[in-house]
């Protein structure tokens, strides 16, 4: 039988697979697209997928976790170093999977008890590290349904559609 955590860690593996297959399914030259000048490109919609997550394994892994350590803009930068500056597809594949990976290894050092205890969330509220874990899995998910759509626009048959389809 699995620990709450390491279902919790199955989970963001599943969905980080799925932000993955997305995101290779993208044609690299259309890693620029954006749907409407106001929106993130496929590039900045990855970025952004790992910037949240680097910075809620860094937090939700210390002993000290404070959402309110800084405004969300500069809690989100004091995490981000290893993804400032990449581009090219390959190399944000890649951190995809290397972010999710250093993720697991801080959520599995930190431990299920800890992840258990309680911290003030967001909103104010108080709720357990691993609820906001699964709400950063929440996030990824929300993110994947945009790269789907993405590649709606730009003609191109989502990864989930191919393998629900058996053509992938």
């Amino acid at each position: 039988m699995n620990s709450l955590l390491e279902e919790t860690i199955e989970a963001w593996e599943g969905t980080r697979d799925g932000v993955i297959a997305e995101a290779e399914n993208i044609p690299p030259k259309q890693f620029d697209f954006r749907p409407a000048e106001e929106s993130r490109s496929v590039s900045q919609l990855v970025l952004h997928i790992m910037e949240v997550s680097l910075m809620m394994a860094g937090e939700l892994s210390r002993e000290d976790t404070n959402l309110h350590r800084a405004p969300w803009p500069k809690l989100l930068a004091m995490y981000s170093k290893p993804i400032v500056g990449l581009k090219s597809k390959r190399e944000l594949l890649s951190a995809l999977r290397s972010t999710l990976r250093d993720g697991v290894k801080a959520f599995r050092g930190a431990g299920e008890l800890h992840m258990l205890q309680r911290i003030k969330r967001f909103d104010g509220k108080l709720g357990t590290r691993l609820a906001w874990f699964n709400h950063g899995i929440a996030h990824e998910n929300y993110h994947q349904g945009q790269l789907a759509t993405y590649q709606r626009l730009i003609g191109v048959t989502p990864a989930l559609t191919k393998m629900i389809e058996g053509s992938a």
